[in-house]
């Protein structure tokens, strides 16, 4: 058996992989988190319980805190924290979560308000106290500006009373049993002065310490998920008192020592937005974590395609799956997608982390699109491969099991993908402006090989849908709003779709743009056309309509994928390379290293006849 080679050596791997992660930077922003996820802590361990693997995650949130340096920097450091769920997603996915609500959500959050820096946060940067975050309630998930939870300003005392006035008002889903010792949440509560409402603000909320949860704090586990384990419980206040620093300020609400709010945000929106911007950022984690879980699946399943064999067309031939066109067609469509997604990632932490004011509406919007086009690739992309490895696919212990369950909470977290995209969606009918009608040019003698001819055509069909869309929104029902966007919603939806594609795109001609190596600008050029072409599939019937592509285009498109499939088909293993899972993770990962679950390797024939044996990551079988 051909066993591929668990360290990377090629040249063009090498500059891809330098155009995938970061360039010059690469070092500082994925370095120490590629090093933590290589040591033995982080193997796959078989057999835990819930229980217990929640409990692994927390034990290696602390090794991930010794190797972040300064945790508060962490936190403002979009390129790193990004880089952080990159590695951390497919070895551990409780550890993702938990460490995108510490370091993001929770210090983040208290960082960028007033006094973040000048507030003792030594408990929290040495997690003596572990961060968690509450905003959404049973009752109120997507519409998180209805809820209920309050902070009452106590004039007596100068600090206020959180409680929970209804069952529905409960916090929903956060991580706080008293699983990795002592925690302190920020809790996003209606700051309510003299029985006014005065909108939702973060309030810095102690829940447990050493002997327990503290009085007025009521948790209640809930039932286990799918995907990996986190200790996920509903969560209630009773009166809970809070001293006047608990109550997280800045230039968009401070409360004054008259019980005054002060605020330079006109409504009580404005001001929930601005209290948990954090989600923003969040939704770049998610799709971080995502990306990597997809990058990995892809890993493991190339290098078993190419070391798994199979009878061949004649007698005494083994060839290996790789051979095949129906499964390396189906990775190459895959490993191009996953180069768009990473591309896209890296243009919008770049745009996210230098964005002025002005822009911080359209780059919100940018980051929702992207997210939701991200997690959905990445669930489609995790559970192809899991499919292309067919019954070791189905084996934990080979990497890809839990890879797509853990996806779906990505596809969820910071906003339900399709409830961001609705919202995008309707800002973009009538504020965005794409390409123009006739840009895009005549397409007689165009060839579909020309990436600048592609690319344009993907940008007609975002405006052909954008079309569409304002058409349906002029001709809705009058004086129902609802019916109105209802004969929208399909339309606005599918240009959305187009949109995140093309700015993938986009993001991959640029990166393409930076190759040194003509090998390698062959392999992402080739790869981005692919992603291009395949993304154009379902737009023919609208660009020949249109007059954008010729008959002869849709009647040549087939073979001209097929034809770039075969010309990529040889490089399979350079592209995964390049995306640098480190050789000590693959060699726990039996299918990607040669080996399988119940492979020869655990095979010990002795006298007894059969008794255990050892395989792979550590999965034991009888032999």
């Amino acid at each position: 058996m051909a066993v591929p080679a668990l360290t990377k050596t090629h040249p063009v791997a090498d500059e891809l992989a330098q155009l995938l992660f970061e360039g010059a930077d690469r070092e500082r922003v994925h370095g120490a988190w590629r090093r933590l996820v290589s040591g033995k802590e982080f193997a796959y361990r078989p057999g835990l319980p819930p229980e217990e693997r929640t409990a692994l995650s927390y034990e290696r949130l602390r090794l991930l805190n010794d190797a972040a340096g300064d945790p508060v920097e962490l936190a403002a450091d979009p390129y790193r924290l990004a880089g952080l769920h990159e590695w951390t997603g497919p070895v551990d996915g409780g550890l993702t979560t938990l460490a995108s609500i510490h370091y993001n959500l929770f210090l983040g959050s208290v960082l960028d308000h007033d006094g973040g820096r000048d507030r003792d946060l030594s408990a929290f940067t040495s997690l003596r106290r572990t961060g968690t975050f509450l905003c959404t309630e049973l009752e109120h998930g997507n519409d998180v500006a209805s809820m209920e939870t309050v902070a009452v300003f106590d004039r007596a005392t100068g600090g206020f009373h959180l409680t929970t006035p209804t069952p529905g008002a409960r916090k929903f889903m956060p991580n706080t049993s008293l699983t990795g010792g002592p925690k302190t949440a920020v809790v996003a509560a209606r700051l309510v002065v003299d029985g006014e409402d005065q909108g939702t603000f973060l309030f810095l909320t102690p829940l447990s310490d050493e002997s327990g949860h503290l009085p007025g704090v009521r948790v209640r586990p809930l039932p286990q998920r799918t995907g990996t384990p986190v200790d996920h419980c509903l969560t209630s206040f009773d009166r809970v008192w809070l001293p006047r620093e608990a109550l997280l300020e800045a230039e968009h609400g401070r409360l004054g020592a008259d019980g005054t709010l002060a605020s330079s945000l006109g409504n009580r929106r404005k001001r929930l937005l601005r209290s948990i911007n954090r989600v923003t950022m969040g939704k770049l984690c998610m799709s971080a974590g995502t990306l990597g879980m997809s990058r990995a699946a892809l890993t493991i399943a190339v290098r078993y395609a190419h070391s798994r064999f199979l009878a061949g067309p004649k007698a005494g031939d083994r060839i290996p799956l790789a051979a095949h066109r129906s499964h390396h067609g189906r990775l190459l469509h895959a490993l191009a997608t996953a180069y768009a997604m990473t591309f896209l990632h890296r243009s919008l932490v770049s745009r996210f982390a230098v964005h002025a004011e002005e822009d911080r509406a359209e780059v919100e919007r940018e980051v929702a699109v992207a997210k939701g086009w991200i997690t959905w690739q990445a669930r489609a992309i995790t559970t192809e491969c899991r499919e292309r490895c067919g019954a070791q696919g189905l084996f934990p212990a080979n990497g890809l099991a839990d890879l797509p369950l853990n996806i779906e909470g990505g596809i969820t977290a910071e906003g339900d993908n399709l409830v961001i995209w609705v919202k995008a969606a309707s800002e973009m009918v009538f504020g965005h402006q794409g390409v123009r009608a006739g840009e895009s040019g005549d397409p007689e003698g165009r060839e579909l090989t020309e990436l600048p001819f592609l690319r344009d055509l993907l940008a007609e069909a975002e405006r052909i849908w954008q079309d569409r869309a304002r058409t349906a929104l002029r001709e809705g029902p009058s004086g129902d709003p609802v019916g109105r966007w209802n004969a929208t919603s399909d339309a606005a939806l599918e240009m959305v779709s187009a949109h995140a594609r093309l700015q993938a795109a986009d993001a991959f001609l640029a990166a393409a743009s930076r190759a040194e190596d003509p090998r390698a600008g062959f392999l992402m050029r080739s790869l981005c056309r692919l992603f291009l072409l395949r993304q154009l599939g379902e737009h023919t019937g609208d660009l020949l309509a249109e007059g954008r592509l010729t008959p002869d285009h849709v009647r040549a498109l087939p073979k001209t994928v097929d034809t770039l499939v075969g010309e990529l088909a040889p490089h399979l293993m350079t592209l995964v390379d390049a995306f640098d899972l480190p050789a000590e993770v693959l060699s726990g990962i039996p299918i990607a290293s040669g080996g399988s679950v119940g492979g020869d390797e655990g095979w010990d024939e002795s006298e007894d006849g059969w008794e255990e044996a050892e395989v792979g990551a550590g999965v034991s079988v009888r032999v």
